[in-house]
């Protein structure tokens, strides 16, 4: 099955708002969401998150690129960025998903010291003996996530990291797709990869479509099947969340974070900011919950 409008493209289900600002993954219960849609989650996909969805307990019937089915033992579903997908559960299944958003992959990569494979093919991974651990590990990711405590920051990588240690051990390295999706797929995470290291260095379009061997044309209509909207709207989307990040969580100038994302001056990246945000620089720093709940 190939992306095409009639497949939906979501942050989250069932929401078409921004990745908020505050954190680049997000973790909910399958019944926190699931059971709004009669515990269908329709096919859709994302365009720059993975999502680990972890049954605890009951049966749900998996739809990987119009490839269904049935589990009824505790796994985890891998499911990567632009991958189609979608789920039906029984209704009181237990369990988890979690969501990772790019640049949160691009930090664990580093930290790893090589690109996450496992992150990369659709599985289900058994838990099997590991049950206890891995219900743990989701249990309290979901309750660091929704909590506020000291060092939850690094609470929450810790605990990431472990599970993505675990995946690594049950998921020998898959080879890479040779179909044609595949390949589109292959290129939008090789672009995906150099808006990580490049984002702050205001870079035309052309040198991405260069680095991945596509004309600028061809690279913007990927973005368009995969995300939704152009290259360049991609880029824009990754500067103004990284703006969004130094406004809450450093004490950096507007002028300073306006040098350190590369604008020319910091009347150009204020125009930019209220563009996509809707609000201004200042206004986002003392008051970043009216942006985020969309008032």
């Amino acid at each position: 099955m190939t992306p095409n409008t009639s497949i939906p493209v979501f942050k989250l289900y069932g929401e078409s708002r921004n990745w908020p600002a505050s954190d680049l993954l997000h973790c909910e219960s399958i019944h926190s969401r699931s059971s709004l849609y009669q515990w269908h989650i329709r096919t859709h996909q994302h365009a720059d998150l993975v999502q680990l969805l972890y049954l605890r307990k009951g049966q749900v019937e998996i739809d990987i690129e119009g490839v269904k089915h049935q589990v009824g033992h505790a796994c985890i579903q891998i499911v990567p960025a632009l991958c189609v997908h979608g789920f039906k559960f029984s209704p009181g299944a237990q369990g988890y998903s979690l969501s990772f958003s790019a640049p949160l992959i691009a930090q664990f990569e580093q930290q790893f010291g090589r690109p996450l494979q496992v992150l990369t093919q659709a599985r289900c991974v058994p838990v099997k003996s590991s049950g206890r651990q891995i219900s743990t590990l989701f249990s309290t990711l979901q309750s660091e996530y929704e909590g506020q405590g000291e060092a939850r920051d690094m609470m929450l990588h810790s605990l990431i990291s472990a599970l993505l240690v675990w995946l690594n051990r049950q998921c020998a390295p898959a080879p890479s797709g040779s179909s044609r999706v595949e390949r589109k797929r292959s290129v939008m995470h090789q672009f995906n990869q150099l808006v990580e290291r490049h984002y702050r260095e205001q870079l035309p379009v052309t040198y991405y479509a260069c680095e991945v061997g596509l004309s600028s044309v061809h690279l913007n209509n990927l973005c368009h099947e995969f995300y939704g909207y152009s290259a360049l709207n991609v880029l824009h989307q990754r500067v103004l969340l990284e703006a969004k990040r130094s406004l809450l969580y450093t004490s950096m100038t507007i002028s300073q974070i306006s040098d350190y994302l590369g604008f020319s001056d910091a009347t150009y990246f204020s125009r930019f900011f209220r563009r996509y945000a809707n609000t201004t620089p200042k206004d986002f720093r003392h008051h970043p919950m009216r942006e985020l709940q969309g008032s």
